[in-house]
Order: structure tokens, then C-alpha cells, then sequence
């Protein structure tokens, strides 16, 4: 019996939790969503579901739609749960200070935190796209853990050199920003000198 050689697929898992500036986790589903090749795994916080109502025109169900694979917080049966389900990484975009601390003390006690903690151990990418002004030191303190154990901290800070006009630009920068650390190719935004 011949053995069958399996090439790991680019899974990418995206987590929107409670923090303002859902808009970054939905630029991400949208670019991924036109990328060949690309799957990705949803997991929305329930107050994340909220600020989507709040701070978008979007419904949560059109976010959903964004997605090939849908889950909810509480879902611990999802695939991303485990290990043993490969993926390229993780983007959480926003990232609450809550979902940092969960995170950074590896508490796992929601699916997005779990399948963050199932990337560190796992040796992938975890970005964090933290949204809090300002910091206090425990905030910073969590950073830090989270960055000990292995995750990339991007705090939604996007930069002015682009010169952008409209928020959209701003946004399409940070989420570039995102995927460069997961070194996926994008054109999202003008980079430095180009």
C-alpha cells in the first residue's frame, strides 16, 4: 500500500473578541476570503457579537458569512481546539485585555483563548492585535507572559507614513500588518519606501 502525502492547507483561525475596533477581524475575514487556497476558522466572543451591532454596519450573520468555518465561544468540540488540527496560526483582531489575560495565564476557559493556547503549545503563530488605552501594568505584564510563551503582540497602532485618507486605509494597514506576521502575501497597504 502506497502511503498518501498530505501538504498542510493554509487553515488560518481568526478570533474577534470583546474590544473596540471589530473592524480589524472583519478585514481579515474579507482579504482572506479572496485568497486561493485559504481557510479560515471563526470564533466571535459573545461581546464582540455586540460592538459588531455598535461599531459596523454589518450583521453578526454577514461577519459569519465571511467565514468557511463558524464556532462559538463555548464550543470545545470545535477542531481548533486540539492540536492534532494543523493550522498556519491564529490572529485575534481585536484583542480585549480580557481575552489577553485568559490567554497569557492560559486559562483556555473560552474556545478563542483555548485555541489560542493550542497555537503557543503548538509552536504556531498567535498574533494578538491588542486594543487598550491606556496600559496599565497588568495589561503589560500579560503582554509580556503572552510574548514569553510565544505570541506576537501588534497593538492596533497603524502608521501614518501611507499617508491615509479614508479609515478604511487605516484598517487595511493594521490587518496587513497582521498577516505579514503570519507571512501571508497581501497588498493591503503601501509599505515603507515602496
Amino acid at each position: 500500500m502506497v502511503n498518501q502525502l498530505y501538504s498542510m492547507n493554509s487553515e488560518i483561525i481568526i478570533g474577534i473578541s470583546g474590544a473596540s475596533g471589530v473592524q480589524y477581524g472583519i478585514r481579515l475575514l474579507e482579504t482572506l476570503k479572496c485568497m486561493k487556497g485559504v481557510e479560515t476558522h471563526l470564533v466571535i466572543s459573545e461581546s464582540a457579537k455586540e460592538l459588531i451591532g455598535i461599531e459596523t454596519e454589518y450583521s453578526v450573520r454577514d461577519v459569519e458569512q465571511l467565514a468557511d468555518h463558524v464556532y462559538g465561544d463555548d464550543d470545545f468540540t470545535a477542531p481548533i481546539a486540539s492540536g492534532s488540527h494543523k493550522t498556519k496560526g491564529m490572529i485575534v483582531a481585536p484583542c480585549s485585555m480580557k481575552t489577553l489575560a485568559s490567554i497569557a495565564v492560559g486559562m483556555s476557559d473560552m474556545l478563542i483563548s483555548r485555541a489560542a493556547d493550542v497555537c503557543l503549545k503548538e509552536k504556531r503563530p498567535l498574533v494578538l492585535m491588542v486594543r487598550e488605552t491606556p496600559l496599565n501594568l497588568i495589561h503589560i505584564e500579560n503582554m509580556e507572559r503572552a510574548i514569553k510563551a510565544g505570541a506576537s503582540i501588534l497593538p492596533a497602532c497603524p502608521a501614518f507614513y501611507p499617508k491615509p485618507k479614508t479609515i478604511d486605509e487605516i484598517i487595511d494597514f493594521m490587518a496587513g500588518r497582521a498577516l505579514d506576521l503570519l507571512n501571508i502575501e497581501h497588498n493591503l497597504y503601501k509599505r515603507w519606501r515602496e
